[in-house]
């Protein structure tokens, strides 16, 4: 059976890290704990304010990530180059502007096909998987698959919203149509955003096509009460049930 990969977002241990200045919490400290402690993954959102993940922590952190490395972000200039001299195992573009807190939506891949294209043929041309933030709308899919990208990322703030209420089920729908399109176009499936220990079971239950989750606030938040290593192993044990009930 095909398992959902986790992979953990640092960007909240950079955040803390600027706060004082120094280099506590090590950024890349955190990166070895979190391996070492289960994730399948690490990935970082660099911002061209450095706010919390720096470049220059981007570079330093492809020495240390031996599971898979995803670096996300919009895809300006600045950004492509670095990506492509790190050359981690996948990126993932997101339409993010420099005034937002976090990112808050899906590209319009009917609109901007030409540029998703363009950029991704670059880092597909030097062995890089791409994926392709994306709101839960299946009419976008085609174009998706038509930029020749390798993966989507579903946005899931609108399920994390939903979960819990009465309107639950009807939020996760539109996620099951388009990773189901996803899928039939040939692309496989990741998840991120708001995503916690309290909804990731049910999502990966109503989605098991979902290749991996990328977890980066909550985790951290949780990692708080609950200690790194327990967090880390408490989100695998989710994501092994919700796949052992399918």
């Amino acid at each position: 059976m095909k398992m959902t990969k986790l992979s953990v977002n640092i960007n909240k241990i950079a955040t803390l890290r600027n706060a004082r200045g120094g280099n506590e919490p090590n950024v890349l400290l955190a990166a070895i704990r979190c391996q070492e402690f289960g994730a399948q993954g690490i990935t970082v959102h660099p911002r061209p304010d450095e706010r919390h993940i720096r470049y220059s922590d981007a570079y330093e952190l492809r020495e240390v990530v031996h599971t898979e490395y995803n670096i996300e972000g919009n895809p300006i200039p600045e950004f492509v180059d670095m990506v492509l001299k790190i050359k981690p195992e996948q990126v993932t573009l997101v339409p993010d502007g420099d005034d937002v807190i976090t990112s808050n939506a899906g590209w319009d891949t009917e609109k901007h096909q030409s540029f998703l294209s363009e950029v991704i043929q670059e880092f597909k041309s030097n062995g890089i998987r791409t994926s392709i933030f994306l709101d839960p709308k299946p009419e976008f899919i085609e174009s998706a698959a038509k930029t020749g990208a390798d993966r989507i990322e579903l946005y899931t703030e609108a399920f994390a919203v939903g979960y819990g209420k009465k309107e639950g089920q009807q939020a996760i729908q539109a996620y099951k149509e388009t990773a189901l399109r996803g899928v039939e176009y040939g692309l496989g499936i990741n998840a991120g955003h708001d995503l916690s220990l309290d909804n990731i079971e049910f999502l990966i239950k109503n989605i098991p096509e979902i290749n991996e989750v990328s977890i980066g606030h909550a985790l951290i938040s949780e990692a708080l009460y609950l200690g790194l290593e327990n967090t880390i192993q408490m989100y695998l044990r989710k994501i092994e049930l919700a796949q052992k009930s399918e």
